[in-house]
Parts: structure tokens; sequence; C-alpha cells
């Protein structure tokens, strides 16, 4: 039976403003706090995680707060996220609360093959909402934004390079996606290559925008971090550990985050994948009806709650 992968399990994007971040994604979009807790490598910045209204994986938004100076875009790196809703009358319902918000948004109109909706939030992280008939909403009844307009979840993801051979070779060889389209931009340089996983569909596509005239990205805030993909459980995390050493990829090895287990390992573009377990999940150490209402830490910071909430900036 083939390893494959279930679709995007989270994003992890850079914020500076972790204050407005929070209000952004909260009161402007209406996902749920689902985890407030901190980078487990720099316990210094939150780790803030939006999600629908169980946490679901696939869902799953999340935000280092580091200071830093706004992204320099180009390749080398994530470049645009996808956002689910449930239909064309949710994506007319989003231009319009968006720009009621001062949010300025694209024209609703067909790229890569779905009917989308482009914005950027305040730091310049840009989004594309896209249609996904084959999945529910998992409202947050707390939200401001109406259950039936909420967003589903993550997915397709966009990712910028100079050249496609590497990071094609890696998608299909190693990771075991499947390449179902091309499309070319209007301006003759770009080329977009849609990568699907498992069962496909928005949720589980990749898209590579192979672009040789852009400079390299220097990452900073409004900019992507890593993008994760899901495995069920750590049974699935190791055969991919293993597959990944099986061709000789540097890899981090399995590493333990608590709410899931992960691997980490660049393509041969440089940019940061995440293989991620979508279990315990995240109401592995808070009730689920309080996800995010307070500080959690993961059992091996816990010893350290003093000191780390001493060096957080207040949130409220």
């Amino acid at each position: 039976m083939t390893l494959e992968l279930g679709g995007i399990h989270h994003l992890t994007a850079v914020t500076a403003e972790a204050k407005k971040n929070l209000a952004f994604y909260t009161q402007t979009l209406g996902m749920r706090l689902i985890k407030k807790t901190v980078n487990q490598d720099d316990t210094t910045a939150y780790h803030l995680f939006y999600g629908d209204g169980v946490a679901s994986p696939g869902a799953d938004l999340t935000f280092f707060d580091f200071d830093a100076a706004r992204e320099q875009r180009g390749n080398h790196t994530v470049s645009r996220t996808g956002l689910r809703v449930d239909s064309e009358d949710s994506l007319n319902w989003w231009k319009s609360h968006l720009q009621t918000h001062n949010v300025g948004t694209s024209a609703i109109k067909e790229r890569n093959g779905h009917l989308s909706l482009d914005f950027e939030d305040f730091e310049g992280q840009r989004f594309r909402m896209v249609i996904d008939g084959a999945n529910k909403v998992v409202p947050w009844a707390k939200s401001p934004v109406p259950a039936e307009r909420q967003i589903i979840g993550l997915g397709p993801i966009s990712m910028a390079v100079p050249k496609l051979d590497g990071t094609e070779a890696m998608l299909t060889q190693v990771m075991n996606m499947r390449k179902v389209r091309s499309y070319a931009a209007a301006n003759g340089v770009a080329e977009t290559h849609v990568f699907e996983m498992g069962p496909g569909g928005p949720a589980a596509e990749l898209h590579v925008v192979v672009d040789p005239s852009l400079k390299p990205a220097r990452p900073g805030a409004g900019g992507v971090h890593h993008v994760a993909f899901r495995t069920p459980d750590q049974d699935t995390l190791r055969e991919w550990i293993a597959r990944t050493r099986q061709f000789g990829i540097r890899s981090s090895g399995e590493v333990e985050r608590f709410y899931f287990t992960s691997l980490y390992f660049r393509e041969p573009n440089g940019i940061l994948f995440e293989i991620a377990t979508d279990v315990p999940g995240f109401a592995a150490d808070e009730p689920m009806e309080s996800l995010g209402e307070s500080l959690a830490l993961p059992p091996f910071l816990e010893s350290r709650r003093a000191s780390i909430e001493a060096n957080l900036k207040p949130l409220a």
C-alpha cells in the first residue's frame, strides 16, 4: 500500500504584531484561537494557533510572534495561503465583509482551477479564498462571522520557486504526490504546477509557481515560516522518517510537539516542510470548550511557566 499524505495539516506564518494579529484573525476572519502557547524553540515568542470550532486538523493557521522586519517577497518560500469556504455566495459575502473592514480584495474569478478571492492581512500576508464543496464548516459559536460563512480550513497552498525539477522529484517520488495540471501565467514567465495528495481537492493541493525572474525572498513578518502536511499517527510518521532517510534527505527526525509529532526537512528550493500527525490534537491539555483562553504549555515547559510568562507581551 502506497504511503500517502492526507492533505495540508497546518501552515505557520510570521507576525511582528501579536495583538493586532489576534484581533484580525479572531474578529475580522472569525477564526477561533485554539491554542495560545509559545514557540518551543524560542519561548520568548508566542505561537498562536487559529482554527475551526473543534480544532480540526487541516484548519490550523498559526503564527510565530517574532520581532522582524517585513518579508521581502520572492522565490524559495510559500507565497500564498488558501482558505476554504463553502460556496460562491460565501465568496461574495467575504468580499463585502473584508471591504467593510478596510481590507482590500481582488475580483472574484477563476485562478488555477478554483473560483477565488485574493486579499492580504495588515502585514501583507497573502491569502486566496476558494470554494470547497466537499467539506462542511465546523463553526465556532462565538465567532463574529455567521456560522455558514466561516472558514472551513486551509488549502491550496502556493509556493514560489525558480526551478521545478528538484521540487517536482521530491513531491512525486519521495512524498507520493500526484501532478494533476499546470497553468501558464498571463505574463508569459511564471507557470503554476498543481500537485495533490490523498483525497485531492483544495484541502490537499500544493501549487508550485515557477518564476525564474524573481529574486530570493527575505523572511520576515507577513511571510510564511513553513507548511505542514497530514499523516494519521506516529506509526505512519515513522514510515515517513524511514522514507526520507532512504532517499538521503537530511531531516530533523522525530520531534515531539505534544499536540502532534513532527518531521521537518527542506525541499530542493529550500522551503521548510513538516509532516505532522493528526493526533493527539489540541484538546490534549485543555477542555475543548475553553481552548485558547489561557497560556498552554507542553509538559516539558511547564516547570518554566513563571519565567516564560514574564517574558511574553500582553495580548489583551
